[in-house]
């Protein structure tokens, strides 16, 4: 059976959205320059400061989500957050290289009454191709005054079609709820607007008797509005804490939730590398709540907020309607956690086509009077799946890529009958019994590995890569630049585009893009002359020192740490033997958190006095601590 969650294209355009036209900048240069002093997260450089105009200036900030708009494109920038009622046929399209491929129609709208359907590819619209078009040209063609008419030809599995719409008013929910299988809630959101709390809740309300669990998609939701993030996840969380948010002076503010959640049962949140911000907060909430699952791929990483400033605010520099939006805050999970670069970590991690029908399979079978013929997977909550629905031809792949995706430490059972049934497996003895393949998530050398636990979750989340010829190599040393490299896969890091900063790391080098992004994120530093010295080994005060900053960066507890340590906290008998530069990092990963009991919990492989501070780190070692800093602030799954 297949239902409107799967398939669902990324990245997916309105045809509906309004088109931003050219206004007449009323903010002044120095205004702006106020402002960004003022409101601006980190420390705006002089440089920036003295551009000539807003655009150079904005420019020169190198912060993409730091702009400018003019009155009309502050309108639709409101717009693009809110239902949307404009004039047009009603379809969400995917622009390609062979035209508009169609994603969605609209319920009730001209593109429905006309028959076109997903999967069409509109070619041509009132006779004009709209191949090597820009979005904006396209949507001015198709859009127009109600009740005139538009011609629009598309290509249906390869034969040529035409159809005359007639233009009409369309109203397109950016949340919308539906009951599958009587039992699931299903709700797909695009964005965070100021509607969208009413929508989550009326959803809710209405399918709450009927679904004993929920899905939530967010695939392709790149944000929104944060306090309809907060809310909205607060419909499952019931009360507490949902966001923290750090300003560029250290001050911290908190998104709190009051009352009750709504429903009882679990949600599954679907994600994909578009996700991100608001998408972000909401996801990483239901996960440190406890109130359910992530499955998807890894998100957008935007662990920052951004502050919009109109006339409301400032009347006198925003008269005549522009605004300007400006990134203010770093946001943190209520665990602590920024998911800056890092994303969210879905709980199963899952090719983009496999994340519908996984989550059908996930939402069990409706009937729970027997375990007969189910499995179940403790993550959070547990989920049941049904056997025979999940092997047949319509679900066998993506049961099969539940499987691989589901990490070594996680518990497996197999039901027997009855309503409490259960036998435990493990993944290769359930495999084996229920007739599906087994994939180990290990490198052909596993053998070799001390951390055997923390190797396997980390190449499970795809987190840690072997050798070109596949192997792990654990007890060899990292060089400066393979450390680099391994925490850029980690980290999920896009691809910089400034130069090098080093004379020795050409841009060309194969380790030059994780180098470059390290040293964007202050991860590591040169060798003081200019130079890196990426062929180096890595010794093990080094290594510290620069997952000390990576734990700072990371999670706001380790970084408030080190920021209120106390006075002579390091100059303790077990950091004796560490240079000066590296204690801080030491005592962090070793000495600072603590149990219940007052006993000490370290983050390295081993306590830092038993560790020789100039010896050469291994892989083996590296990948325990990134797995023990990640697991330990549950940035990786629980």
């Amino acid at each position: 059976m297949k239902h409107r969650l799967f398939p669902r294209l990324t990245a997916a355009a309105l045809t509906l959205s309004l088109i931003a036209l050219p206004g007449a900048q009323a903010l002044t240069v120095e205004q702006a320059a106020e402002l960004l002093q003022k409101v601006y997260v980190d420390e705006v450089p002089q440089s920036v400061l003295e551009q000539s105009t807003i655009e150079d200036m904005l420019d020169a900030l190198g912060d993409p989500y730091t702009e400018y708009f003019t009155p009309e494109e502050y309108a639709a920038f409101g717009a693009s957050m809110s239902d949307t009622s404009l004039v047009g046929i009603g379809v969400m399209y995917r622009q390609t290289e062979e035209g508009l491929l169609l994603s969605d129609i609209i319920e009730g709208s001209p593109a429905e009454k006309g028959g076109l359907a997903p999967e069409d590819l509109i070619i041509e619209v009132d006779g004009k191709s709209v191949l090597g078009q820009d979005s904006a040209t396209v949507t001015g063609w198709i859009q127009g005054e109600e009740g005139t008419d538009v011609t629009v030809t598309y290509l249906r599995q390869g034969e040529r079609e035409s159809v005359t719409l007639t233009r009409a008013t369309v109203v397109v929910a950016a949340t919308t709820t539906e009951l599958i299988d009587g039992h699931i809630g299903y709700i797909s959101c695009s964005t965070f607007g100021l509607e969208t709390v009413g929508h989550f809740q009326e959803g809710i309300l209405e399918y709450r008797d009927e679904a004993d669990v929920w899905i939530v998609d967010l695939r392709s939701n790149s944000g929104g509005v944060t306090q309809a993030a907060v809310d909205a996840a607060g419909c499952f969380t019931g009360e507490g804490q949902i966001a923290y948010l750090r300003d560029g002076s250290d001050s911290y503010g908190a998104y709190y939730h009051e009352g009750d959640s709504l429903t009882l049962y679990p949600v599954i949140v679907l994600m994909d590398e578009y996700s991100a911000s608001a998408s972000e907060i909401f996801a990483s909430a239901i996960r440190d709540h406890g109130a359910g699952i992530i499955v998807g791929t890894r998100s957008y990483g935007k662990g920052v907020a951004q502050t919009v400033i109109d006339r409301e605010f400032e009347p006198e520099y925003f008269a005549q309607g522009d605004a300007i939006k400006i990134t203010s805050h770093r946001f943190f999970s209520p665990a602590g956690n920024s998911t800056d670069q890092v994303g969210v970590i879905p709980d199963l991690l899952l090719a983009p086509e496999m994340i519908g029908a996984a989550a059908y399979l996930l939402s069990g079978p409706g009937d729970t009077s027997t375990t007969k013929g189910l499995m179940r997977i403790d993550m959070n909550w547990r989920w049941s799946i049904d056997l025979e629905t999940a092997k047949s031809e319509e679900y066998k792949d993506a049961f099969q890529a539940i499987l691989d995706a589901v990490p070594t430490n996680k518990n497996l059972w197999l039901g027997t009958g009855g309503p409490e049934g259960w036998e435990k497996r493990d993944m290769e003895g359930l495999c084996q019994e229920i007739g599906m393949e087994y994939h180990a998530p290990v490198f052909p050398d596993q053998e070799d590995v001390t951390y055997d636990t923390a190797v396997s979750v980390l190449k499970t989340y795809d987190m840690l890569h072997g050798r070109e010829d596949g192997r792990f190599c654990p007890q060899e040393t990292l060089t400066r630049a393979e450390l680099c490299q391994l925490l850029a896969v980690a980290l999920n890091c896009a691809v910089p585009t400034n130069e090098s900063p080093y004379s020795d790391v050409t841009q060309d080098a194969w380790y030059a893009p994780a180098v470059i992004a390290m040293a964007n994120m202050g991860l590591v530093k040169g060798s003081g002359d200019g130079s890196f010295s990426p062929s180096d080994p890595v010794d093990h005060q080094q290594f510290i020192t620069i997952m000390g900053r990576l734990a700072q960066r990371l999670n706001l507890y380790l970084y408030d740490e080190v920021k209120n340590r106390p006075e002579g906290a390091v100059n303790i008998v077990g950091l004796l033997r560490y240079a000066d530069w590296a204690k801080e990092g030491a005592w962090l990963l070793s000495y600072s958190q603590t149990g219940y009991f007052g006993n000490p919990i370290t983050l390295l492989w081993d306590e830092a006095a038993d560790i020789e501070p100039t010896a050469a780190t291994t892989r083996d070692e590296a990948a325990y601590t990134l797995y023990r800093l990640l697991s330990y602030t549950d940035i990786l799954p629980a």
